[in-house]
């Protein structure tokens, strides 16, 4: 069974289903979640009520098919909820890519030049780079245009070749 026919199953009130499709998306939420609030106590608030919510409104869902970007809608919007209560700045946090990526310094490195974007630049990242999602998803999620978020894109590349290239040595070096 899919997760289209799950998702419907899930819209039905079938409980076991909702939970086979948290499983299903829990990696990408922890990802996203963790590129736009940056305590770990901020983090288990997005997503536990992402997942609330998501429960409560399931049977809203218009189409199975996008159930993905449905809940990362959900999600997006609980961490700008939180961002905007405490009124911080969203940044990934240092230490959550040093233990998610054991070492990895071309990774960790790769973060600390995202962390330079302005936050849509560093959500439209996240989302087309690390999630995979495609730009008519990012659409969908962040409910802009295509072309927004083309241009966003685009702005990302620009501004991320310019903080490794610079001018001349650019300000980050790559090993």
């Amino acid at each position: 069974m899919d997760l289209s026919e799950k998702a419907e199953l899930a819209r039905q009130g079938d409980k076991e289903a909702f939970v086979f499709l948290i499983r299903a998306v829990q990696q990408s939420l922890f990802v996203i979640r963790r590129s736009i609030v940056k305590t770990d106590e901020d983090c288990a608030d997005a997503i536990q009520e992402t997942i609330a919510k998501a429960f409560s409104n399931v049977h809203t869902l218009k189409e199975p098919t996008y159930f993905k970007t449905w809940i990362i809608r959900i999600l997006i919007n609980e961490c700008n909820r939180i961002i905007k209560k405490k009124k911080r700045v969203s940044l990934v946090p240092y230490d959550m890519r040093k233990t998610s990526y054991k070492g990895d310094f071309e990774q960790i490195e790769l973060f600390e030049v995202i962390d330079e974007l302005d936050e849509k630049l560093q959500t439209i990242v996240t989302l087309f780079y690390i999630e995979d999602l495609s730009v008519k998803e990012i659409s969908r999620v962040l409910e802009v245009s295509e072309g927004t978020v083309k241009s966003r894109l685009f702005r990302a590349r620009r501004q991320l070749s310019e903080l490794v290239l610079g001018e001349g040595e650019g300000k980050y070096e790559f090993s």
